[in-house]
């Protein structure tokens, strides 16, 4: 194998190739990066059974061929090259990197023993890839990190008609957005269960590429999802298992609701936390006159703070998490947050349910973008 290729395209391509590699392989190819090359370029491919990258890119090469070489040190070499054209080439089991002055030997890695790469083929649709890195950042942020049940630590896709929603519980809350989908003839639901770790790096890999085909598959028993855009793939393995059935936990309406101005809630938040101790809740009464914050802490430090709000309906106290509360607010990206306020039977007595976090364009007029955060006081679904 020898080729030559520019170096900021090889550095961008490795770079990409080992970015969903683990930190730990059930066996050392696995940590390997597959090169490939061809007339018309070479091909960058990572696989370890759970996800898998491959990149095309345009290269000169004099001679084609196929090797398997250790992706974590190719990528520290090609993010420290000189400025000046890569020559790749081979001599039996020896690889050859040299870029102006600097020169590098590796050896590859047996090949044999690599597995092959998903095909990718199945149900195909496009979403605008950054619609779907924003609502990534909105709802992954509540997906479970806890490995005790595998379901919830991954983001649900669902696909019906024209419309793709992701949605994401940990059980304290339940995150959702919906963004347009084109593609699907609608005589199908489709769903796919993705780990979170995963697709958060597709949204940030393909958030500036337009279009980003999503692509439902099966290979084997195994049942696949590939992101491609930009001559790039990503697929992975979907997370198997039944997940909750959430959307059933969203109120149809809320009349007894709040409005605040995003920005003055996040900076009060922030400040009354600083005297809680771990997963101690703020305490949040809503009246006509505002929101007032008392958070309470060990060595009896407190604090407290009042911030201007609109109530619709009767008074409300309710204690949530701040951590728990900023991601939902943060996610919001408007001016105005809609804090709407549910009620629950517990004993016969009724006690504040999920609080339902949507955007507000002004103080007056509710933004319907398909967005919703769910904040359960108390644990969801037990």
């Amino acid at each position: 194998m020898k080729f030559e290729v520019n170096r900021d395209v090889f550095s961008e391509a490795v770079s990409f190739a080992v970015k969903l590699l683990p930190s730990k392989f059930n066996h050392p190819v696995l940590g390997g990066v597959l090169i490939e090359s061809t007339d018309t370029g070479i091909v960058l491919s990572s696989f370890d059974y759970e996800a898998s990258a491959t990149i095309r890119i345009a290269a000169a090469v004099s001679e084609p061929g196929r090797l398997l070489v250790s992706g974590r040190l190719l990528a520290d070499i090609a993010s420290r090259l000189p400025e000046a054209p890569v020559i790749f080439s081979t001599q039996d089991s020896r690889v050859s990197i040299k870029c102006g002055k600097a020169s590098f030997t590796l050896l590859s890695m047996p090949l044999d023993e690599y597995p092959s790469i998903p095909v990718v083929t199945g149900r195909v649709g496009q979403v605008p890839a950054d619609l779907f890195a924003d609502a990534v950042g909105q709802v992954a942020v509540a997906a479970s990190r806890e490995d005790v049940t595998p379901v919830i630590t991954g983001v649900l896709i669902e696909v019906e008609e024209n419309q793709l929603s992701l949605i994401a519980t940990d059980r304290y809350r339940v995150a959702i957005r919906t963004i347009d989908w084109e593609g699907s003839d609608g005589a199908t639901k489709l769903t796919a269960l993705v780990p979170a770790r995963i697709i958060h790096e597709v949204s940030k890999t393909f958030a500036a590429s337009g279009k980003l085909s999503i692509t439902f598959t099966a290979e084997g028993e195994r049942e696949l999802i590939a992101f491609s855009a930009d001559d790039k793939t990503v697929t992975s393995v979907l997370i198997r298992g039944q997940y909750p059935p959430i959307r059933r936990l969203f109120p149809e309406s809320v009349d007894n609701y709040a409005v605040v101005n995003t920005a003055e809630l996040v900076e009060a938040v922030r400040r009354v936390k600083l005297v809680l101790e771990r997963d101690i809740a703020i305490k949040f009464t809503f009246s006509q006159d505002g929101v007032l914050l008392d958070g309470s802490g060990g060595d009896k430090a407190q604090a407290s703070e009042n911030v201007d709000s609109t109530l619709a309906g009767a008074d409300m106290v309710v204690s949530l998490k701040p951590d728990f509360l900023l991601d939902g607010l943060n996610a919001l990206h408007s001016e105005f947050a809609r804090l709407g306020f549910t009620m629950s039977e517990v004993g016969n007595q009724p006690k504040p349910g999920p609080v339902l976090i949507t955007r507000q364009t002004s103080a007056a007029d509710l933004d319907v973008t398909g967005f919703k955060y769910l904040l359960q006081p108390n644990l969801l679904m037990r």
